[in-house]
C-alpha cells in the first residue's frame, strides 16, 4: 500500500507542528504538503490524499469548499463552530468522509465512553458538572471536549444542551435545579487540557478526569484517523468510530 499524503493546515502553530511530527513517525503515512496562513490551498490539496486540521472555525467553510471541489477526505480537530458551520460540515459529509472530533486523544475517548456508562449506572439522582481547564491562549470555552461530554450527559438524562446546561454561576443564582448540568472553564498557563466530569450525590461523589500533558497524544490520534479514513464511504465520523468504541 503505498504512503497515505497529508495536507496539514496550521503548520507553523503548536498543534500543526505536533501533527507534522505524528505524521512523520507513522510508518504508513507522509507529510505531503504543509500550509499557514497566506499559502494556497488548492495547490496544497492537489499534492495530498487527506487534510488534518487544527486550526480555527472561521477556516472551516474555506477548507470544505475547496475539500469539496478536489474530493479530499477530512480530519477536523477544530473547535468552536457556530451552528450553521456545524451544518455545512454535515452537509459535506454526504459527499466527503470526514472525522470530526472534539478531542482525538485515546484517553479522552475513553473518557467518554465512560462518562456515558457512569451517567447509565448512577442514574439520575446525581448532580451532574464539567470542569476544564486550558492555556491562557484558548479562545473558545467551553472546550470542545467539555462540551461533548456535557452533550453525553444531556443524551443520557434526557434534558437539553441549550435550555439546562449552565455555564459557571454568578450571585444569586438560587439553589441547583434538578436538570442542570454546570460547565465550567479555567484559563491559565500551558494547561494542554484537563476534563473533569464530577457525579455528586448526598454521601458520595465520583470524578472521572483526564490530564492531558503533551499535544502528541491528539497529533498521534488525527494520524491515525486519516489512515482509518483510507477508503471510507462519505460520512460525517467521530474518533469513536475510529476506535471502534460505538
Amino acid at each position: 500500500m503505498s504512503q497515505l499524503k497529508i495536507l496539514v493546515t496550521g503548520s507553523k502553530g503548536r498543534m500543526g507542528q505536533a501533527v507534522i511530527q505524528a505524521v512523520e513517525r507513522h510508518p504508513d503515512c507522509a507529510v505531503g504538503a504543509t500550509i499557514d496562513v497566506g499559502d494556497s490551498l488548492e495547490a496544497a490539496l492537489a499534492k495530498t490524499n487527506v487534510v488534518i486540521d487544527f486550526t480555527t472555525h472561521h477556516f472551516s467553510d474555506e477548507l470544505i469548499a475547496a475539500c469539496l471541489k478536489l474530493n479530499k477526505p477530512l480530519v477536523m480537530g477544530t473547535t468552536g463552530h457556530t451552528a450553521d458551520e456545524l451544518a455545512r460540515i454535515r452537509a459535506a459529509s454526504k459527499t466527503l468522509p470526514i472525522v470530526l472530533a472534539p478531542n482525538f486523544s485515546v484517553g479522552v475517548n475513553t473518557l467518554f465512553w465512560l462518562t456515558r456508562k457512569a451517567a447509565q449506572i448512577l442514574g439520575e439522582e446525581f448532580d451532574l458538572e464539567v470542569i476544564e481547564m486550558h492555556h491562557r491562549m484558548k479562545t473558545d470555552s467551553p472546550s470542545g471536549t467539555a462540551r461533548r461530554l456535557v452533550e453525553i450527559l444531556c443524551e443520557e438524562t434526557k434534558v437539553s444542551y441549550e435550555m439546562d446546561t449552565r455555564h459557571g454561576r454568578l450571585g444569586d443564582v438560587g439553589a441547583r435545579t434538578k436538570k442542570e448540568i454546570g460547565v465550567h472553564a479555567l484559563r491559565g498557563g500551558d494547561v494542554v487540557g484537563d476534563h473533569t466530569v464530577v457525579f455528586a450525590n448526598v454521601g458520595e461523589r465520583v470524578e472521572l478526569t483526564h490530564k492531558a500533558s503533551s499535544r502528541d497524544t491528539f497529533a498521534s490520534g488525527a494520524v491515525r484517523a486519516a489512515a482509518w479514513l483510507r477508503g471510507k464511504s462519505p460520512g460525517l465520523y467521530d474518533m469513536q468510530d475510529v476506535l471502534g468504541l460505538k
